[in-house]
């Protein structure tokens, strides 16, 4: 298992997986907040918790035959909060934990160490919303990403999928609150639970595609 963060490219904890010479699709997933309760900054293995419907979900996307790939931001590598060390534990954690109640190995764990920029501008490639994360898993693993998803529960998630030509699906559990609204940042479906989002995909996959839903987006709250 490798990791390291060198310039703007994301630390990455897995080894490159081909797949023969085809392109597959491929489910992108947010941590915190999507896949696991959103501690803020926490590398302490105790506090994971997984949010409702996540082990089922997991479950339900790779028996359809999808990689799962964990794309997350992770500032407080960069402003100190906690070491790689740390975090390497913690991830280490989180895998063994998820693959021990769905039985769900992930395909890999694309990670952004680095914080936002003040000024407003994009600090890297990398960060979300930007799509670097969900390109770099596809150049390594050969995904196709015009047929690959991605669910996060804040705007930053989808339009990181839709800049990189995924489908996108808002977990609405209340994480989102600033609703900077724009054609990027509109999730072509909204869920309750990622066990929700799965059974979605698995039924567009089971229409080979035919199926893509309308961008569906609620009302600016007061």
């Amino acid at each position: 298992m490798q990791s390291g963060v060198t310039g703007n490219h994301a630390l990455t904890a897995f080894p490159p997986v081909l797949v023969e010479n085809k392109l597959t699709p491929a489910v992108f997933l947010d941590k915190d907040g999507s896949l696991i309760e959103d501690v803020p900054y926490n590398v302490d293995p105790a506090h994971l918790r997984f949010t409702s419907g996540a082990v089922e979900g997991v479950r339900m996307l790779a028996e359809a035959g999808f990689p799962i790939v964990l794309v997350t931001n992770q500032p407080g590598l960069t402003t100190g909060r906690f070491t790689r060390a740390q975090f390497a534990v913690l991830q280490k954690a989180l895998t063994d934990k998820l693959e021990a109640e769905s039985g769900v190995a992930l395909a890999g764990v694309y990670v952004c160490p680095h914080a936002p920029d003040p000024s407003g501008l994009a600090p890297c490639l990398c960060r979300k919303p930007a799509p670097g994360l969900l390109r770099q898993a596809a150049m390594a693993h050969r995904y196709d990403l015009s047929r690959s998803w991605m669910i996060g529960d804040i705007l930053d998630d989808i339009e990181a999928g839709r800049r990189a030509g995924c489908r996108t699906i808002l977990l609405d559990v209340g994480n989102e609150t600033i609703w900077r609204i724009s054609p990027l940042r509109m999730p072509h479906y909204r869920c309750a639970s990622l066990f929700e989002a799965a059974k979605v995909i698995v039924a567009e996959a089971a229409t080979d595609g035919a199926i893509h839903g309308a961008p569906v987006f609620p009302a600016e709250p007061a």
